[in-house]
């Protein structure tokens, strides 16, 4: 498997785990029957919730665009050490981004995730540019 197909598979799993805690965060605050319900009335969930569902839906536009990239580089066969690397680093970042986002951490939040939009133009940069 490629290094870059890997690194999708585990940002597939970190996206599924957000929903999990996203969703832990809603039961708790607004209990489990009114989650179950058809959600038209639903407070915005407040506090590491609200962080959490907030980076989740992040995570979701993000993964759009790596899963994207990383499916034509392989496809295009155009990858290389450079695609490997930033496949891994958009996963580290964003593993990192959603700890800092739940905890509530600002810049240190938006640093990581220009690290993992880096990340997202190596790849770009690497398919569309340097390997010819």
């Amino acid at each position: 498997m490629k290094p870059e197909l890997f690194w999708l598979m585990w940002a597939v799993a970190l996206t599924f785990a957000q929903m999990l805690v996203a969703v832990s965060g809603a039961a708790l605050q607004v209990g489990l029957p009114t989650l179950v319900g058809n959600r038209a009335n639903l407070p915005p969930f407040t506090g590491w919730a609200g962080r959490a569902q907030r980076a989740h839906h992040n995570m979701l536009e993000s993964l759009v665009l790596f899963a994207a990239l990383v499916l034509v580089a392989v496809a295009a066969n155009k990858t290389n050490d450079s695609t490997a690397f930033a496949a891994q680093l958009f996963f580290w970042a964003r593993l990192a981004y959603a700890l800092i986002y739940v905890i509530g951490i600002p810049w240190l939040r938006t640093a990581v995730w220009l690290a993992s939009v880096w990340a997202l133009a190596i790849i770009f940069w690497q398919v569309l540019w340097v390997l010819r």
